[in-house]
């Protein structure tokens, strides 16, 4: 990336408010298109669905045999305490496309942002890239209209590319799913319709510490953005003590406690070490798992199960439809812990071991539980750093909000986001598939494909220079 696009992004993240939809005046255009259209979502019997079913082996299809498919897998590794288990997965080989066509207006870089319905969102509208669409949905394979904004990432006339990067989905949900993170920028008209509007980065980031206003594919998008490097120092526009060692995390280039050659050798020594034996299998034969009319569970009620909904939403491609989700039975908790080593912040990352991953392992937060209960686990039984992350006070919390996983596979699953800056009760002996990383760093390793996983990013892409303020 130019420095010239890393000054426009950081320019653009630093413009906490915008003339074109000033954040005074969001909440009420938020609510108005809520309003103004028709949302309808009904949990029903598998039976029921349409051109939908399982197939001869169990496992859940469309009659297309697009979209995606709900299949068994069993899963081996000689990773964390659970080395065998099998389990659903969503298997869907389409690379989707996330994208924001972006615009500058009065010098600064806006990004066009949609009010967007998805199934499983809470409150069911979040704000979306400009286009968020799966490789079926722009073929139209559900026989409904194109997607807004198509034709500016497909054919990009008089347009610059700005961020183009495949990026991994969630790795204990999805097996091997990607999607094309973009962003684009233009000099040229856009007709801006009803359910869109323009806002800077920095309105993005200030909305991001509200809960469950920007969706997982934004924030998927927002994270690989990188700032200009180098600066003598912070502009005056960064403030407080937090924003300012995030300012020199990103800016330092040779100050970490590893050099970047450094955690590519850990990375690859993880990728060595951990095994990851992945076997695709009939969903009717999973053990442990039980299917009713209503939904596919584990026999303990734990984890996660598949149901079936009925949607029905009069601003989508097609008015309605029928599809299988993911129901989480529990809220994740997804925590960054940070500390300062020599004047610079460093983050704490883990190389994480999850089914879906493309290459075995990818950088993930500290502290990462989305499948099991961390609020009701034995201490004996959280991961590494969970019960200190849990127990931090108010005054090392310094990004704390609930966040959504994605709404159109995902039913209401919600996740507390947390950066936790350490105290002297950390313990700093590492397990060896901990790292410890600078801002810039994990910036660095997102520009290319299948190092950070969407847990990391999401946190990532919050990750603000500015004073927390009420918003």
């Amino acid at each position: 990336m130019s420095k010239s696009t890393g000054h426009l992004f950081l320019q653009s993240a630093l413009a906490l408010d915008g003339d074109l939809m000033p954040l005074d005046r969001f909440d009420d255009w938020f609510q108005e298109r809520k309003q103004a259209h028709r949302f309808q979502l009904e949990e029903i019997p598998f039976a029921k669905m349409d051109k939908w079913g399982f197939d001869p082996s169990g496992n859940l299809r469309h009659d297309s045999g697009r979209f995606y498919s709900i299949e068994g897998l069993r899963v081996g590794t000689n990773w964390g305490r659970i080395r065998e288990w099998e389990q659903p997965i969503i298997v869907q080989p389409e690379i989707g496309l996330l994208g924001f066509l972006s615009k500058r207006f009065d010098g600064i870089l806006h990004f066009l942002v949609q009010a967007k319905m998805e199934p499983g969102n809470l409150h069911m509208i979040q704000l979306a890239p400009t286009l968020q669409a799966t490789r079926s949905n722009f073929m139209r394979v559900h026989q409904g209209r194109s997607p807004p904004y198509l034709d500016w990432f497909l054919q990009r006339r008089n347009s610059r590319v700005l961020v183009d990067i495949l990026q991994s989905e969630q790795g204990a949900r999805f097996l091997r799913k990607r999607n094309r993170n973009i962003i684009i920028e233009t000099e040229e008209s856009v007709e801006v319709g009803e359910d869109y509007c323009w806002l800077t980065a920095g309105q993005l980031l200030r909305l991001l510490r509200r809960d469950n206003v920007v969706n997982m594919d934004a924030r998927t998008v927002l994270s690989c953005i990188s700032y200009a490097l180098g600066e003598a120092g912070a502009p005056s526009a960064v403030t407080g003590q937090f924003g300012q060692a995030l300012w020199h995390s990103f800016q330092v280039l040779e100050q970490g406690q590893h050099t970047n050659e450094e955690i590519i050798s850990w990375f690859t020594e993880q990728k060595f070490f951990y095994d990851l034996d992945v076997d695709r299998m009939p969903l009717a034969d999973l053990r442990q798992w039980e299917r009713t009319d209503m939904e596919i569970r584990h026999a303990t009620g734990r984890f996660f199960s598949v149901m079936a909904c009925r949607v029905e939403a009069d601003n989508r491609e097609v008015a309605a439809w029928t599809q299988p989700m993911v129901k989480a039975h529990q809220q994740g908790l997804c925590v960054f812990i940070v500390k300062e080593f020599k004047g610079v912040l460093h983050f704490l990352v883990q190389a994480k071991v999850e089914p879906g991953n493309f290459d075995v392992v990818e950088m993930a937060p500290t502290v990462q539980c989305l499948t099991g209960s961390y609020q009701n686990a034995a201490l004996n039984l959280l991961p590494p750093f969970a019960q200190y992350a849990m127990e931090a006070t108010t005054d090392q919390i310094r990004f704390d909000t609930l966040q959504s996983e994605e709404g159109g596979r995902f039913f209401q699953e919600e996740n507390r986001n947390l950066i936790v800056e350490a105290d002297a009760r950390l313990d700093l002996d590492l397990p060896p598939n901990y790292i410890w990383m600078t801002a810039g760093q994990l910036k660095k390793f997102i520009q290319f494909n299948n190092f950070v996983n969407v847990q990391a990013r999401s946190l990532l892409a919050s990750l603000s220079f500015t004073e927390p303020d009420l918003l």
